[in-house]
């Protein structure tokens, strides 16, 4: 079992960003996911993107237009879940 390392705290806006997905159920049965992406300095919700299918190529373009009127952060923190490994992401 691996030892949990305590989140290091942020100092500023920007200085770092926490991605992830959420899924959900509308009350007729069908599932959607969430694209999330928060500053982790005030807990912003920079961007949310709601959909049946969220690919690759999609969460790129939803960061690319984060960055574009915010900057780059110093680090973005995630886990591995298949949507954030793909070679688009890694591009």
């Amino acid at each position: 079992m691996r030892n949990p390392v305590p989140l290091a705290t942020t100092e500023a806006l920007n200085q770092s960003w926490s991605i992830d997905f959420m899924h959900g159920a509308l009350i007729c049965g069908r599932r959607f996911r969430t694209f999330n992406v928060v500053d982790d300095f005030n807990r912003e919700a920079l961007g949310i993107e709601i959909d049946l299918n969220i690919p690759a190529q999609r969460v790129v373009r939803v960061l690319d237009r984060i960055v574009a009127n915010r900057g780059y952060p110093l680090k973005m923190r995630m886990d591995n879940g298949p949507e954030l490994i793909s070679l688009a992401l890694a591009q």
